[in-house]
């Protein structure tokens, strides 16, 4: 693998945004980091270090930085959207949709069925055999919800080509209008009290994002303007959960009524604008330092894995504190003078058992062999659409009480892990097809 990196990284052309590479793998570390960091695991249960410690709960604030994610996918989908559209032949527009789904959704999708896969049959396995309690239990319910974000992504590749016409035509005005429709709901829920209405932000405020990632694939982020995203959004957020009823946490709380992450508030709208142009300042150093050839390198070899990296960080967690307390090893009260100490033997212990998962799964990371820009659009788009649904449900309802029919309320429709664990290998292999199919 060495000598592959040092060929990609010795092979980057000169016009490639290297910043937009180390946002990519920062902001996924970041979040592993976090997870790692809150979980407050003990004999009794899983619980929250945020809850635990409410004066942490001002660093999600710098840990809580998915719409990094978010702003850069929209950069890369831009651009991947628009170099196809230049080859395509006259009048084949459909076959780019479908083109562009697969290209775009293969190297998420592919990790992601192998984990649900594996997941799915050691669930089963272990229900089977009369387990699923304790750690396991919770293991089995909490492994699969960081695949929100999957779907969430998967939403953006779908709607990247309507999304990006409406850019075009009206630049910062379509990033306004899906502010504005964020606001709208907020208002609605918040102070006329419609019901259900709060779930249309997670289009609005995370298409925002994305939508900022448009601009910066058209240079319309300088640096006066990332300095006024960055003050503006901080005072906003700052201002909305001061004056507002938004929580001070930007991930979710247990037992808060108010969650800024699930469903998407205003106030984490205004935390991703803080965050979008903290990074777009820190953008020209930042290229300095990508220059050199051994930091490049590294950025390379950690865009090769870092989805598998995700996927598999909770089940690294889990399995570090399953052995410690297979081997009767004492788990401190959660932000005890103990327990600090053992933080860094907790996070060296998760990070070798992740790399170990990562080195068994990464091949399923490498880019396959490019589709043919042919395809069928409608199918394509059904295929995204059932990957999503499916994705999303499976991090609502895990893999806990698999043989006792257990549910999830997915747009306030029932769903189980085996209909979920259907929809999702049914999109893909349909975004697969379609991909590939002639007209």
């Amino acid at each position: 693998m060495g000598s592959s990196v040092r060929e990609l990284a010795g092979a980057t052309p000169a016009t490639r945004d290297r910043y937009v590479d180390l946002l990519r793998v920062a902001s996924l570390g970041a979040v592993v980091l976090g997870h790692w960091l809150m979980a407050a695991v003990t004999p009794d249960g899983v619980g929250n270090l945020l809850a635990v410690v409410p004066a942490l709960q001002p660093l999600t604030w710098l840990l809580q930085v998915m719409p990094v994610f978010f702003f850069v996918g929209g950069f890369s989908h831009a651009l991947s959207y628009r170099s196809l559209l230049r080859k395509r032949p006259e009048g084949s527009e459909d076959s780019v949709y479908s083109a562009f789904l697969r290209a775009r959704l293969q190297r998420l999708l592919r990790p992601t069925m192998v984990f649900v896969l594996v997941w799915g049959a050691a669930a089963l396995l272990v229900q089977l055999l009369g387990g699923g309690g304790g750690l396991t239990g919770v293991t089995l319910r909490m492994v699969t919800q960081p695949l929100w974000f999957i779907g969430i992504y998967l939403a953006m590749v779908a709607f990247t080509p309507p999304l990006l016409r409406l850019h075009e035509r009206y630049g910062w005005g379509a990033f306004a209008g899906l502010a504005v429709a964020a606001v709208a709901v907020d208002v609605l829920r918040f102070v006329a009290g419609v019901p259900y209405v709060e779930f249309l932000n997670f289009a609005f405020v995370w298409l925002a994002v994305h939508q900022l990632g448009f601009l910066r694939a058209d240079g319309r982020i300088r640096l006066r303007r990332a300095a006024l995203l960055a003050g503006g959004g901080l005072v906003t957020a700052t201002a909305l959960v001061a004056l507002g009823p938004y929580p001070l946490s930007m991930v979710g709380m247990p037992g808060e009524k108010v969650s800024n992450m699930a469903p998407p508030t205003l106030a984490l709208l205004a935390h991703g604008l803080w965050l979008v142009g903290a990074v777009e300042l820190l953008r020209v150093p930042a290229a300095r330092l990508l220059e050199r050839p051994r930091v490049w390198r590294t950025v390379v070899a950690a865009n090769g894995v870092a989805m598998t990296a995700f996927l598999w960080h909770l089940t690294a967690m889990f399995g570090v504190y399953g052995a410690l307390l297979a081997l009767d090893v004492d788990l401190p009260e959660p932000a005890s003078a103990a327990w600090w100490a053992q933080v860094p033997l907790r996070l060296a212990l998760a990070a070798a058992l992740t790399a170990a998962l990562v080195a068994a799964f990464r091949t399923f990371e490498r880019p396959a062999a490019s589709a043919p820009v042919q395809g069928h659009g409608p199918l394509a788009a059904l295929g995204a659409t059932l990957c999503l649904l499916g994705v999303l449900g499976l991090s609502m309802v895990g893999f806990g009480g698999l043989l006792d029919g257990r549910t999830a309320l997915l747009i306030a429709i029932p769903v189980s892990a085996p209909a979920a664990v259907a929809m999702t290998l049914g999109g893909w292999l349909l975004v697969e097809r379609a991909g590939r199919r002639t007209p």
